[in-house]
């Protein structure tokens, strides 16, 4: 028996709607770029970074007070911190300073004002030549990953499907980026990880769809290539749904309950889940149905039996 698809979305007629979105997503995430800018961590910049723990009722504003006496040169950063493990409460303050006996000094002074054991305070100096190969070892992952997945794909499949995917990864990178910038949240290696983790689930979403919408057009031959690659997104629809909430419950646990090097990972990985979804489904996908569906082959099979949904379910009848 052969069913109509009377009850799949009709996701590609709507695609100039996902177009506008992702346009819209990807202009805001640029222009917050130089009105909010991003926050580095000190890996990338360089300076200090205090961990202060078993802090007990010492509130943010005293902990700023202490560090206003330093008289630094810049504002310190400073962030609550709880251990999941014992509850405790605690302070990461981010400083510019990146000599390291200088940071010690200031650590132990602060932690003399407030009454906290100096040895609970761990401090970190990186140098500003130790961020400046971070970022740019961390920016060179990036390109050979783009490179990489591009040449893999035109292997494996063929360029347009590559290239179709790259945008998608570009698209999601820079949303990411722009949320980053909206919220302030500081950029750390941890984040870096997590966006190189997230090209990677994206690309094997948007990798799935694409095989599905061949298979379906190479044993198809009376129906436009828009129309199958609705039905081949409708066809992964479900796996793509259950594939992102399987990940993502972990992710939101370790967003919710981790630390502070677990929630740095997590809110990346949180944002790029959604993001990789939507973009294999909304922005891939009917790219790469509008590229192909330009080639000769398919232009006469859009003339002849047009490109929407409607077309194949009058169709398509049920039969024995």
């Amino acid at each position: 028996m052969v069913r109509p698809f009377k009850k799949e979305i009709n996701f590609l007629v709507h695609r100039k709607l996902f177009f506008i979105i992702s346009a819209v997503l990807v202009v805001l995430s640029i222009a917050a770029l130089p009105i909010r800018g991003l926050n580095f961590g000190i890996e990338f910049v360089g300076g200090t970074s205090i961990d202060f723990k078993g802090t007990g009722e010492i509130s943010i504003e005293q902990m700023r007070s202490a560090f206003d006496e330093l008289s630094l040169a810049d504002l310190p950063v400073i962030q609550t911190t709880n251990d999941a493990r014992t509850g405790e409460s605690g302070f990461i303050v981010r400083i510019t300073t990146t000599d390291a006996g200088e940071a010690s000094a200031y650590a132990d002074q602060v932690a003399a004002t407030l009454g906290i054991d100096e040895t609970t305070a761990e401090v970190m100096t990186i140098s500003p030549s130790w961020g400046a190969d971070v970022a740019r070892t961390s920016l060179l992952a990036f390109l050979a990953a783009i490179v990489l997945i591009i040449a893999y794909i035109a292997l494996r499949f063929e360029y347009k499907m590559g290239i179709v995917a790259v945008i998608s990864l570009i698209h999601d990178m820079l949303v990411i980026v722009g949320v980053y910038a909206v919220f302030g949240r500081e950029v750390t290696p941890n984040v870096v990880a997590a966006l190189l983790t997230i090209m990677g689930y994206s690309l094997y979403d948007t990798v799935v769809v694409f095989h599905r919408i061949n298979d379906n057009m190479a044993t198809t031959a009376n129906h436009s290539f828009m129309t199958v690659a609705n039905h081949s997104i409708n066809q992964v629809f479900m796996r793509t749904i259950n594939t992102t909430l399987s990940t993502l419950i972990p992710v939101v646990a370790m967003l919710i309950f981790g630390g502070e090097t677990l929630k740095d990972f997590a809110f990346a990985m949180a944002i790029g889940l959604i993001l990789g979804s939507y973009s294999s489904i909304g922005l891939a996908s009917p790219l790469y149905a509008l590229w192909k569906q330009r080639e000769p082959k398919y232009r006469k099979l859009a003339a002849k039996y047009g490109e929407g949904l409607d077309e194949f379910t009058i169709a398509e009848q049920l039969r024995d």
